[in-house]
């Protein structure tokens, strides 16, 4: 009950400064320098409401893109503006740059209807560093059409991504280090190595960022939603976030439940206050272990193809072969033993890639390293797209929440776990160390929950063997928000499944957004098709469309959540 007063007195913050507002102008603030709150008592603070009021009245002003020349479409571009602290709305703002594709009203199934606009639909593709700004794009696809024919598709890049008040936390021409080590079970001296790696890439992002770094978090990302909703002249909210983006849609959705229209969740992440975020990490580095088994289960299937051996097994030797000589003399010059783990942990996502990197390894093996040094070798080009989104990242994941400060926990944990589960446990150890030896303060998270009649119904989508996404993630999700559905793709492992390959799913996802149906509580879909074998020599697949656009986040260079 107390939740419900909290959020009755935002939606009457939010209509007290509406209504104070005079004809084309914008509502004023004093500037509050309140102690810090709890989160949930900070998400009711009059920096929301107000933020909220000033971005309604102003709007998105939608022109031309920057980039316009290189897109196909009628993609166009606006900004709106944030305070950097709600707790301070009269301070500092950033842009969020927005991009979107307005409803074309054309049902692909008959050209004589005119679909009716439903609204904005706004996307999030997780990281967190994630860039949205291209989903619009995605309504070009066949599997959107309906989607793109009923509602404005809308994407963004949330604060310190992009072109959103771009955060950093060294210069990008040293982002890129190849080729690199990647032991299973490293050395006390390696290790040494990396801890000071860590503490020195924490300080970079607390000298370029400076006081305002402690501003890139959750509750935050959350936060300016709400104002993009109300930018775009949205009573409610239609939202579908992927990966990390569930995990701010449901903290959306527990500070703002009223301001929900629908909301689809895809590769839900575990919202256990417990287990943001180092928690999580443990549990995604032995998903990954699985996530890796499969994959080596599917070459082995096809060795009259690849010729890595008949099981998971020798499958994994040749890969460690391969390892060992990489390690010994990296191909190109710029693919070691790192570049090797990151691409195959690419693969650990998405299963259309699986078909290329065996390839990529086989020809490799047999003297050939072309595809593997295309594959796997760094290119410099993203250099600083990937060291934005690797900032933002760390920034967010730092922020949320509380991390081992002794690095003996983060030793104890991970070296017991990679001994079941050596493919992605250091490595993934390395990407958040950061967040032992942070400078900003923590916030508490969120405890994400809503009670029955608080939220209307939501969509939540997950494959059962998501490694990125462990699915007991999903199940906690589908307990703390009351009323959602659970469906669930049996058998897969793809990372985001809405708007792929797999029918069934779409279908769920067709009739949730179209027209607010559900099935009861739970329902199931087969698995998609697992890939083909690629023949020799054929270059690497574009991955097939995407589920959905949660592939935006991959242009960084690792992977994350």
């Amino acid at each position: 009950m107390r939740a419900a007063a909290l959020h009755s007195a935002a939606g009457a913050l939010l209509l007290t400064a509406l209504s104070a507002v005079p004809a084309g102008g914008v509502p004023s603030a004093p500037d509050l320098s309140a102690p810090v709150l709890s989160a949930s008592a900070r998400s009711v603070t009059p920096g929301v409401a107000l933020a909220a009021a000033r971005a309604a009245v102003r709007g998105v002003d939608f022109g031309k893109c920057s980039d316009a020349q290189d897109l196909p479409g009628t993609m166009q571009c606006g900004t709106v503006a944030v305070p950097l602290d709600y707790a301070r709305p009269n301070g500092k703002q950033i842009d969020l740059t927005v991009s979107r594709v307005q409803a074309t009203h054309r049902d692909p199934h008959n050209s004589k209807h005119r679909v009716p606009r439903q609204g904005a639909l706004v996307f999030n593709p997780g990281g967190p560093g994630g860039s949205g700004l291209y989903f619009p794009l995605i309504g070009l696809l066949p599997e959107w059409k309906r989607i793109g024919a009923a509602y404005d598709l809308v994407g963004y890049d949330p604060r310190g991504v992009g072109r959103s008040a771009p955060l950093s936390c060294q210069d990008p021409k040293r982002f890129f280090k190849g080729p690199s080590p990647a032991p299973t079970h490293p050395s006390e001296s390696y290790k040494r190595e990396r801890i000071a790696q860590a503490k020195a890439y924490a300080q970079g992002c607390a000298k370029r960022s400076g006081n305002g770094l402690r501003h890139f978090n959750s509750l935050n990302n959350a936060r300016d939603l709400d104002v993009l909703r109300a930018a775009l002249g949205e009573e409610r909210l239609t939202f579908m976030g992927a990966s990390y983006g569930t995990y701010f849609g449901a903290v959306y959705a527990t500070l703002f439940p009223s301001h929900v229209r629908r909301m689809v969740f895809d590769a839900a992440v575990n919202p256990d206050p417990a287990q943001i975020w180092y928690r999580n990490n443990l549990d995604q580095s032995a998903a990954f272990e699985s996530r890796w088994t499969d994959f080596r289960e599917w070459i082995a299937r096809h060795d009259d193809v690849y010729d890595l051996g008949g099981t998971a097994q020798a499958v994994l030797d040749s890969y460690e072969r391969a390892r060992a000589r990489l390690a010994a003399e990296p191909a190109g010059g710029k693919v070691g033993p790192g570049q090797l783990q990151g691409a195959f942990l690419q693969a650990g996502y998405y299963d259309d890639y699986w078909p290329a990197r065996a390839q990529a390894l086989s020809e490799y093996l047999k003297g050939d390293p072309k595809q593997l040094i295309a594959q796997a070798g760094p290119v410099q080009e993203a250099a600083e797209e990937a060291e934005n989104s690797n900032a933002v990242y760390t920034a967010v994941e730092c922020n949320d929440g509380p991390w081992p400060t002794d690095w003996k926990v983060w030793d104890r944990d991970n070296t017991r776990l990679a001994r079941v589960a050596p493919f992605e446990t250091w490595d993934n150890v390395w990407a958040n160390l950061p967040c032992a030896y942070w400078p900003a303060p923590r916030q508490e998270p969120l405890d994400v929950r809503t009670g029955p009649g608080e939220l209307p119904p939501t969509l939540i989508l997950a494959a059962e063997r998501d490694a990125a996404a462990p699915y007991d993630g999903a199940l906690e999700m589908h307990r703390r928000l009351t009323g959602s559905v659970l469906v669930t793709e049996r058998d897969s492992g793809t990372h985001g499944i809405g708007g792929g390959p797999n029918r069934c799913v779409n279908g769920h996802l067709d009739a949730y957004l179209l027209e607010g149906r559900l099935p009861t509580r739970r329902a199931a879909c087969a698995a998609h098709a697992q890939p083909k074998p690629t023949a020799p020599k054929q270059a690497e697949p574009k991955p097939a469309g995407p589920g959905p656009a949660a592939r935006s986040a991959e242009r960084a260079a690792r992977p994350k959540r």
